[in-house]
Protein backbone atom coordinates (compact mmCIF):
# COMPACT_ATOMS: atom_id res chain seq x y z
CA UNK A 1 0.00 0.00 0.00
CA UNK A 2 2.84 2.37 0.68
CA UNK A 3 3.78 1.95 -2.93
CA UNK A 4 0.57 2.39 -4.36
CA UNK A 5 0.02 6.01 -2.32
CA UNK A 6 3.29 6.76 -3.33
CA UNK A 7 2.73 6.26 -7.13
CA UNK A 8 -0.66 7.69 -6.81
CA UNK A 9 0.98 11.13 -5.48
CA UNK A 10 3.76 10.86 -7.90
CA UNK A 11 0.70 11.10 -11.14
CA UNK A 12 -0.99 13.47 -9.46
CA UNK A 13 2.48 15.87 -9.14
CA UNK A 14 3.21 15.34 -12.32
CA UNK A 15 0.75 15.36 -14.34
CA UNK A 16 -1.36 18.80 -13.46
CA UNK A 17 -4.45 17.37 -15.53
CA UNK A 18 -4.93 14.73 -13.00
CA UNK A 19 -4.21 17.68 -10.18
CA UNK A 20 -8.40 17.71 -9.39
CA UNK A 21 -9.30 14.42 -10.55
CA UNK A 22 -11.61 12.87 -7.69
CA UNK A 23 -11.20 9.04 -8.64
CA UNK A 24 -7.45 10.17 -8.16
CA UNK A 25 -7.93 11.72 -4.89
CA UNK A 26 -10.42 9.06 -3.70
CA UNK A 27 -7.67 6.42 -4.75
CA UNK A 28 -5.05 8.13 -2.62
CA UNK A 29 -7.31 8.36 0.28
CA UNK A 30 -8.34 4.87 0.16
CA UNK A 31 -4.66 3.24 -0.80
CA UNK A 32 -3.81 5.97 2.60
CA UNK A 33 -6.44 4.10 5.23
CA UNK A 34 -5.27 0.47 3.80
CA UNK A 35 -1.55 1.31 4.64
CA UNK A 36 -2.89 2.35 8.26
CA UNK A 37 -5.07 -0.66 8.36
CA UNK A 38 -2.09 -2.97 7.50
CA UNK A 39 0.18 -1.13 9.62
CA UNK A 40 -1.60 -1.39 12.39
CA UNK A 41 -2.54 -5.51 11.92
CA UNK A 42 1.45 -5.43 11.76
CA UNK A 43 1.97 -3.61 14.82
CA UNK A 44 -0.39 -5.38 16.95
CA UNK A 45 0.64 -8.67 15.71
CA UNK A 46 4.35 -8.12 16.74
CA UNK A 47 3.17 -7.21 20.38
Amino acid sequence: MRESNYWFRIIKAAYQEYSEDLELKWLIGESLELKKILGAIVSKTRN
